[in-house]
């Protein structure tokens, strides 16, 4: 293919791409197969790659990811984006319509939309493309998180048919659907870490993500819902928001005209037992004057428009009985409290149980046995127990109080100082413990056998044929051929029969083989040290090489890492200092799996900069700033993201602003310019190996 025939046939691909992005996404309505389309995309990928005369900022490219934010830019608002007024109160609402009759007169139009619950974004268009896209803030400035947004499928990077004005920015809610935050949380709770207490809070973390990469994995949505622009050609709100939809962007099919009190309630009314059914969070109504020049006419508060107004929903609260308390053993030998419910329909589900957490919030509840409890929904997925019935309390009962010994394996529980959570202390013979362990060293982010899972691990921990991780590479056909169990339905869990035939053996132990092949920073997540995730885990395997660079490394010497504290440096010395754990990583080394970098991949290369952090900052000529940031890395170095008094050096690139050099300069931290740095550490080559 010559370059004239790439750059048309990139062309086609986007606009094609970007129409079944639209088709898929915001009219939910998709005309080809997944695979067609991610064919359309892997053949778009690779000229790019071949062609990068021709890939584009508003490239759909761009949605996989792969770019990393250090910093997010302050950008001040154009338009200062102020708070709606809320109430709870129907009298509030009536009040509202008559403050805008007395100005305006009867012949007013509402609109009422959903009030999403959500990450507020203002998205910038430029002639048609995405040129920025900025969070709330605190109105006045917000945070630039354009890289992060792009990945978001429903957001236009460029613009469908016309009409559109040459610049205007649109509003919105960036949400994360129920089937995405359920999805997300299960895969916390497999890794053992705290779970999104609702999907809000788990958009908002998500869109701060440094690496676009796995916001993209997430899976986030945004819906739009106000347009503002120096020049606009509307007359009403409406209008503006079917103009949009028309354009690519991603609106509600519940918005509603509205003329009077009475058509505003039954709206509100319908929507209050509605949202159950929607795959995403509400927590109210918003209604709005229609026209855009009694918007103008009607003005701001210093807060708020006249305008409008947000009636948020109660949250739906119910009482039910308590029946008992049961505590679970988790990988880390975590010990977690849960509540068992009389079944009671909660927000359109049947809640039998809910997490209390830990040893302190259950005594905070004061939980007796036949209490009646106050669970609610509201803006949570998760049941949540806010309190107890005390009119419905019988006092002679004695209350709960947290468990000594493990419900498994009886073994005395301890609890670190500092720290909410029991722990059974006994990894090796606690079977909870020990399930958990595997079925986190296979798992999709560790080594990745996707041929097991939970109910094949469950079945050959029961059989005997795995109590460790490093058994798992001993396992033999004959073993395994003609295993099976059935294994009853429990509290959650449907009945389950797990077989072994000959195909399922032989994929076993491919994907066993295969798991051989994992870098050594994704074996280091999957052994199972405490606190060391997946960024962790990358961190260290740079900084230290290998698995045996790590295990001799001192308390001080592991602190030097980035991003490692006296928490997790202490929990890795612990670990290696179990004869157990040397054992396994030693058979494990044994049957071929990665305890060091390969060639090609980035290595501790020497200690010139141990104990200096840097702020990298600007653009440069002979290196990317991700490269820069990697030398750091790779000679003892550490990265931070602001300057403060601990900051060794400002290394400034070009087009840095002026405001980092002028707090490096007050703070008197030396600026060092590209040439500078490259002197510190003696080399300009490749920080590659191999």
């Amino acid at each position: 293919m010559n370059k004239e025939e790439a750059r048309h046939r990139i062309a086609e691909l986007s606009d094609q791409i970007n129409r079944h992005n639209y088709q898929y996404y915001v009219l939910a309505n998709p005309v080809i197969s997944d695979f067609d389309f991610d064919m359309l995309l892997e053949e778009m990928i690779r000229l790019e790659k071949e062609f990068p005369e021709f890939a584009e900022p508003d490239s759909p490219t761009r949605r996989i990811g792969g770019e990393i934010t250090k910093e997010f830019r302050q950008i001040r608002h154009k338009f200062p984006m102020l708070s709606l007024a809320n109430t709870y109160s129907e009298e509030e609402v009536k009040d509202f319509e008559d403050r805008i009759h007395k100005v305006i007169g009867d012949d007013v139009e509402y609109v009422c939309e959903l009030k999403f619950d959500g990450v507020a974004v203002v998205l910038i268009y430029r002639n048609g493309s995405l040129f920025q896209a900025v969070t709330r803030g605190d109105g006045i400035q917000g945070d630039d998180v354009t890289t992060n947004v792009k990945t978001i499928r429903s957001i236009p990077l460029r613009l469908i048919g016309s009409g559109f004005p040459e610049e205007f920015e649109i509003r919105g809610e960036i949400i994360l659907p129920h089937s995405s935050f359920e999805r997300l949380n299960a895969e916390r709770q497999e890794d053992e870490e705290e779970p999104f207490a609702n999907p809000r809070n788990a958009a908002a973390g998500t869109l701060k993500m440094q690496d676009s990469k796995e916001v993209a994995r997430r899976k986030l949505d945004c819906i739009l819902y106000y347009m503002l622009g120096d020049i606009l050609p509307f007359a009403t709100h409406y209008e503006s928001l079917i103009a949009a939809r028309s354009w690519g962007f991603k609106t509600s099919s519940a918005i509603a005209k509205c003329r009077n009190i009475t058509e505003i309630f039954e709206y509100i009314n319908n929507w209050n037992t509605g949202r159950f059914d929607l795959p995403f969070n509400i927590d109210g109504v918003v209604i709005k004057v229609n026209s855009l020049a009694q918007q103008q006419l009607l003005g701001f508060t210093a807060k708020s428009p006249r305008w409008a107004i947000a009636y948020k929903f109660k949250a739906e609260r119910v009482s039910t009985r308590l029946l008992s308390v049961d505590f679970q053993v988790g990988r880390t030998g975590a010990v977690t409290p849960v509540a068992n419910l009389a079944p009671v329909q909660l927000a359109g589900t049947t809640v039998k149980r809910a997490t209390l957490h830990n040893a302190d919030v259950m005594t905070s509840l004061d939980l007796r046995k036949d209490d009646v409890l106050f669970v609610e929904k509201g803006g949570e997925i998760i049941p949540k127990i806010i309190g107890v019935d005390l009119e419905e309390r019988f006092f002679e009962t004695q209350p709960y109080t947290f468990i000594t010994t493990c419900p498994e394996c009886n073994t005395p529980l301890v609890r670190n100082e500092g720290e909410a959570a029991w722990y059974c202390p006994n990894e090796s013979g606690c079977s909870p413990q020990i399930k958990g362990k595997l079925e986190h060293f296979i798992s999709r982010k560790a080594m990745n056998i996707d041929s097991l899972g939970e109910g094949k691990i469950e079945l050959l921990y029961d059989r005997g044929l795995v109590k460790n991780i490093s058994d798992l590479y001993d396992l033999k056909p004959e073993q395994l051929l003609g295993l099976e169990k059935t294994y009853p339905a429990t509290e959650g869990k449907k009945e389950k029969k797990i077989s072994f035939r000959e195909k399922t053996v032989e994929n076993i132990l491919k994907g066993i083989e295969n798991s051989k092949n994992v870098g050594f920073e994704r074996v280091l997540f999957a052994i199972g040290i405490r606190y060391v995730g997946e960024t962790v885990a990358k961190k260290l395997a740079i900084h230290f090489g290998s698995i045996d660079n790590l295990m001799k490394a001192t308390d001080e010497e592991l602190i030097e890492a980035e991003e490692i504290g006296e928490t997790i440096a202490q929990s890795i010395i612990d670990y290696f200092s179990v004869q157990r754990n040397l054992e396994t990583i030693e058979r494990l080394k044994q049957h071929g799996l990665q305890f060091e970098l390969k060639a090609g991949e980035t290595v501790r290369k020497s200690d010139k900069l141990s104990g200096k952090s840097f702020v990298v900052s600007g653009v440069f000529q002979k290196f990317s700033r991700d490269d820069i940031k990697t030398m750091i890395e790779v000679h003892g170095g550490k990265n931070v993201g602001s300057i403060s008094s601990k900051t060794s050096f400002l290394l400034a690139g070009d087009n840095m602003g002026p405001e980092k050099r002028k707090k490096a300069q007050t703070l008197n931290i030396p600026v060092i310019s590209e040439d500078d740095f490259l002197k510190m550490i003696e080399t300009d080559e490749a920080i590659k190996i191999g």
